[in-house]
């Protein structure tokens, strides 16, 4: 006895189409007759779309027929669910064997319903017999199972529980955590190839480096470091002159210049504009396969990427630094003379008095490890690149994050430790 199931399902009869083409937006297949052969409404009409469920023996047979267009909605399989349920609890169900009587119109919907249908048997363990469809659509569902879904294209499906978050997040960071110690790793032994003699680049390259983060960097630096110390010596000088000690307004600037703020905004500068070039050209040879191809000739990326990029940071930091030194003292010493009335001579004295050529010293190698890290970051990020462009531009952006993270994190050890050695 056949298990009737949304025996029929009305379709819209208001949108008359063409058996051949229509605006519904699926894939339309379609003769001068129906699918199987059947005539065509000669009124235009679709027809109801049928589903019909019925069992025989260890046969479950389904048959689909009329209109099956987009415009009409897609279809639950509730009725092929519930019989592949039965039967095979009961053991009695083998194969879902799928034909079609009077199908008229067909576009995506019935791809979406017997792809749906075929995932069914699939999970009941069901052999799935297509041999009723016709050539046509049976090839088109064979296409449709052939390319698997691509995950992460979408929005997922449910809400993840709050533990589950926690726990993917958790493995993010791992995962992050072990790609940066391996390049890390990966850099030390490229440095150790460089003390034999054995590493592959181009000096060529150290030089454009040195040129690009040096005199094409002077003018933001002058900037940036001629504001930070006018406003480090404005801030001193409203809280100073109060107690009528407004001269140590040049203390504070030149110790907070050179042990600090120089190198920090310095480095931060460079990450900005140097580092995230560096990962947006390594990037850009990852998505176009060109690091592929220096593997492919024997050539380290590591070696002739990286290397140059950091050796030329770590030697032009320093120089830098000292430029930004010199110009944030001077923009101190411009707000020391006008707001409080101090002779330039007498601001430099006790400039002098304050600073010992240890400032500069701790200063300058700040900057050194600074440098290597901002070209790490922008290497590292442009090397772990996707080859698409949202991903070179992704990975632009992080390369400035993480090279403003590894200054921050470096400057507070840096500042523990020479408070333990009291320097």
């Amino acid at each position: 006895m056949p298990v009737e199931g949304d025996d029929l399902v009305p379709a819209a009869h208001d949108n008359a189409t063409s058996p051949v083409s229509g605006h519904d937006g699926g894939a339309r297949l379609a003769s001068e007759g129906s699918l199987d052969g059947t005539p065509s409404r000669p009124d235009g009409a679709r027809a109801p779309r049928l589903i019909r469920v019925g069992s025989g023996g260890p046969v479950l047979e389904l048959v689909v027929g009329g209109s099956w267009v987009l415009a009409d909605g897609l279809t639950d399989p509730a009725s092929v669910k519930e019989a592949l349920a039965v039967g095979a609890a009961a053991g009695k169900i083998e194969t879902l064997a799928v034909r079609s009587e009077g199908l008229e119109q067909a576009d995506s919907a019935l791809m979406v319903y017997l792809t749906a249908v075929h995932d069914l048997a699939l999970a009941a363990g069901v052999r799935f017999d297509m041999s009723g469809l016709g050539p046509a659509i049976a090839a088109l569902v064979t296409l449709a199972r052939a390319v698997p879904e691509r995950t992460g294209t979408g929005h997922e499906g449910g809400a993840v529980p709050p533990v589950d978050q926690v726990g993917w997040k958790a493995l993010a960071v791992l995962r992050e955590a072990d790609s940066q110690i391996r390049f890390f790793g990966e850099l030390c032994l490229s440095f150790g190839r460089l003390i034999r003699g054995r590493a592959r680049f181009r000096w060529r390259d150290v030089l454009e480096i040195l040129e690009d983060a040096g005199p094409r960097s002077l003018l933001i630096v002058t900037v940036i470091a001629g504001l930070i110390g006018m406003i480090l010596a404005f801030i001193g000088a409203v809280q100073l002159r109060r107690f009528g000690a407004g001269i140590y307004v040049a203390d504070l600037v030149g110790l907070a210049m050179t042990r600090e703020m120089a190198a920090v905004m310095t480095g931060i500068v460079i990450a900005g504009k140097t580092g995230a070039a560096f990962a947006a050209r390594i990037g850009t040879m990852q998505a176009q396969e060109e690091i592929d191809a220096l593997t492919s000739l024997g050539l380290s990326p590591i070696d002739f990427l990286v290397l140059p990029r950091v050796i030329g940071l770590a030697l032009m930091m320093p120089l830098l630094y000292l430029y930004a030194c010199g110009v944030g003292l001077a923009g101190g010493m411009l707000i020391g003379t006008t707001v409080l009335d101090l002779s330039p001579i007498e601001y430099w004295q006790q400039t002098q008095l304050a600073l010992h050529p240890s400032q500069f010293l701790i200063g300058f190698g700040k900057s050194v490890v600074f440098g290597a890290l901002v070209a790490i970051a922008g290497c590292m990020r442009g090397i772990r690149c996707g080859r698409s462009a949202a991903a070179v531009g992704e990975a632009t952006t992080s390369a400035v994050v993480t090279a403003i993270l590894y200054i921050i994190i470096t400057d507070a050890a840096f500042a523990v430790l020479l408070e333990i050695y009291g320097l």
